[in-house]
């Protein structure tokens, strides 16, 4: 037995020593590659959590519905959520997502899928704080995409770069931090993904196996980009002019069009299964590119059997001609979908005045060049410089990220929401300028002397001075893009979510408890169901953090129904009255409360963010109006001497402006903090509950020297109907 028990130890100290003496096959250039990685990713995901210094919050207002959403898909499964009805949401009319065709359910399904999994882990979370967490994950993410995708066109320093760049770039940040809980967060990787997948399906040094594997995959990422996010119709469109330039270029294969195949008929099905987007998505014009393309492929390998030139002539002709007869068909029949007005705006940066809705949203402006420069600094010439260097050698990669670059560019400009599908192409083409810039300069830093001579030896001594200082200044003007004057990362990241910060964009110290104050409150106190009638910005807030009935909210997916709040807020009390009782009446009555957001200074002056900056709107969807004069039925612009020697140009109301419903509930609330305000009297209008009230910030000081405060305030009054 002490034999055994000797021999065992033995064997037991020999294994241990054994695994200790293991050397993994790893070489040195794959483990700094994957340090820098990890180093890359640690910081993606680090800057992407600053909000949550703020508190455990989601951000913006169309996270909110993203977040009921998911949570109506764990409570009732996978299948059935197309027939939600939302009785809580756009009263009296309700919420049907399959009706309303404003929902994807791609980050829903992706946020109850993971939620599930680590429930089953046993780690204990919130759906919310999930949801919360979940767009720095994903955005993280993205940038390991971003390393592949690029790692594939330029190698792996093009890889890490792209990584890098897109881990500090200040529109992707925005879009993927703590509490951002929308489309964006896995619509950028997932288009990414398209690309990775889908130009490794084209390579002819893989097995037609592998060619196959990846098709198909590319097809899965395609249908969930369609699933997922509105801007779908991009990768699509993106695509099939990256394959029509490929024919175009005489680089027509077999595994083109398999590939080709695959790939769109699997993203195409599943994109059309999509309540939002139907059967109707396959005639629309964005789309019907993509079956052209797919004809001329055929057309291609049908020619290649051919013999003779004229019959290659008749075929060309033939097939031209079905494709003009077969659109002129669909679209005298009726049959051809039109483009979503929005992406005709998108296409053409002019055409923008239709919708006043659409106007009225910040984000769809069209973008300064200004803000794309603050964004990307000096690496908007290593992005021309990417473009110069691709085109050089024109392969097909470099010819995909050129067109994604050239195109997202383009979009970018036409809308400021879109900087975020530019931010993975400039990263990448920004990533093969710098590289290939400094790759001369590397090569003479590491070449060994080989000269004897004196002179030689100066030569090439200078010769590697000049390269490193080159290499020095490229750093310093990196640096001075993310660093310097200020550090635009941490500028970007460290802002409280929109509900914190109660949608005042002014840099606090502390969190803005007005709006949080009053949901708590109106979940806790209001008797359920209380209908409260508010501008459309507050809809998902009341609903889903307040737990209340709704009129509207930023589904916008009806416009005469906002048109008519407007309405209620610009009318006097008695005919606001009228209006909510005549059209906002349902199964549960008429609404019970109404709300108002104001922000106003120390000396009673308005400040703009509230609902004293939106009337305007108001006015507008209501009455359908752009006449410049329109405004000056409710007051004038004057002069206003309030902050020492600075002379502000404000808003003065006349009589007709101060009778307005929204007028006196914004006064009514301001009485409450400022003393010196004017006075109102409400006939129809009630005091419910007021926020604090708490000053939000020093904004400056007054002709006596002392503070000037900042103040935002959330007004809720009951409706008492005549």
């Amino acid at each position: 037995m002490k034999l055994s028990g000797l021999n065992l130890r033995e064997k037991l100290s020999r294994s241990v020593q054994a695994i200790f003496n293991t050397r993994l096959a790893v070489s040195r250039s794959t483990l700094l590659t994957f340090s820098a990685l990890t180093l890359i990713l640690f910081l993606a995901f680090s800057i992407r959590m600053f909000p949550t210094r703020w508190g455990l919050e989601l951000s913006e207002f169309d996270p909110y519905f993203q977040f009921r959403f998911s949570e109506h898909v764990l409570n009732t499964g996978y299948v059935d959520w197309g027939t939600w009805y939302d009785t809580q949401r756009w009263y009296p009319l309700g919420y049907t997502i399959n009706i309303a065709r404003t929902a994807f359910p791609g980050l829903p399904f992706t946020a109850a899928v993971s939620y599930n999994f680590l429930s089953i882990l046993g780690v204990p979370i919130s759906l919310y704080h999930f949801c919360i967490l979940f767009p720095a994950v994903f955005g993280t993410l993205a940038c390991l995409i971003a390393f592949f995708f690029a790692k594939d066109i330029g190698g792996k320093i093009v890889g890490l770069l792209s990584a890098f760049f897109l881990a500090l770039n200040p529109s992707h940040i925005t879009r993927t931090a703590a509490g951002f809980f929308d489309d964006e967060t896995v619509g950028i990787g997932s288009i990414l993904l398209f690309g990775f997948l889908f130009l490794r399906a084209l390579d002819e040094d893989r097995s037609q196996k592998e060619g196959i594997l990846y098709a198909v995959t590319a097809g899965l990422a395609l249908g969930y980009v369609a699933a997922s996010w509105g801007a779908a119709l991009y990768p699509i469109a993106m695509a099939t002019l990256f394959v029509f330039a490929l024919i175009l270029l005489k680089r027509y294969s077999r595994r083109l069009f398999l590939s080709y195949s695959l790939t769109f008929g699997l993203g195409l099905f599943l994109a059309i299964n999509v309540p939002k987007h139907g059967i109707d998505f396959l005639s629309t014009w964005a789309v019907l590119p993509v079956l052209g393309v797919f004809g001329l492929l055929c057309l291609h390998e049908f020619l290649n059997a051919l013999k003779t030139a004229r019959s290659k002539i008749i075929s060309v002709a033939a097939f031209l001609t079905l494709i003009l007869v077969g659109l002129l068909a669909l679209s005298f029949l009726g049959y051809m979908g039109s483009i979503g007005p929005k992406f005709i705006r998108v296409v053409n940066p002019l055409q923008r005045g239709e919708s006043e809705i659409y106007q009225s949203v910040q984000e769809h402006r069209l973008t300064a060049w200004g803000s794309i420069y603050y964004d990307y600094g000096v690496g908007v010439l290593f992005f021309v410089l990417g473009l110069f260097f691709a085109a050089r050698y024109l392969t097909s990669r470099h010819l995909y990220i050129i067109i994604f670059g050239i195109s997202t560019l383009y979009f970018a400009s036409s809308m400021v929401r879109l900087t975020i599908l530019l931010a993975p192409a400039f990263c990448v083409l920004m990533a093969i300028g710098l590289t290939t810039l400094m790759k001369p300069f590397i090569t003479v830093m590491r070449e060994t002397e080989k000269f004897s001579s004196s002179k030689k030896y100066i030569a090439g001594h200078v010769g590697k001075e000049f390269s490193a200082s080159v290499l020095i200044l490229m750093f310093l003007l990196l640096t001075f893009t993310y660093v310097f004057p200020s550090p635009r990362v941490y500028t970007h990241a460290y802002s409280p979510p929109t509900i914190l910060s109660a949608s005042v964009p002014l840099r606090t110290t502390q969190s803005v408890t007005e709006w949080t104050e009053m949901l708590s409150w109106m979940r806790t106190n209001l008797p359920t169901p209380s209908i409260v009638c508010s501008w459309w910005d507050y809809g998902y807030w009341i609903t889903i953090k307040g737990n209340q009935t709704s009129l509207a909210d930023n589904a916008t997916f009806n416009q005469t129904h906002i048109g008519n709040i407007g309405l209620v807020f610009m009318s006097n009390e008695t005919e606001a009255v009228r209006i909510l009782e005549e059209r906002f009446t349902g199964p549960d009555g008429p609404p019970t409360h109404i709300l108002v957001f104001t922000t106003f200074n120390s000396l009673g002056g308005d400040q703009g963010y509230g609902d004293e900056g939106k009337w305007r709107w108001m006015a507008r969807i209501a009455n359908q109006t752009v006449n410049p004069g329109f405004y000056f039925e409710w007051g004038e612009r004057e002069e206003f001497n309030t902050f020492g020697n600075i002379t502000t140009n404000q808003w003065q109301w006349n009589d007709v402006g101060k009778n307005t419903t929204v007028y006196k509930l914004m006064q009514a609330g301001k009485n409450s903090i400022v003393p010196s305000a004017e006075a109102v009297e409400l006939e129809y209008f009630e005091v419910e509950h007021f926020s604090p009230g708490n000053p939000v910030a020093s904004i400056g000081t007054d002709q006596s020297g002392q503070p000037v405060y900042l103040y935002a305030l959330v007004c809720l009054y009951k409706i008492n109907y005549p």
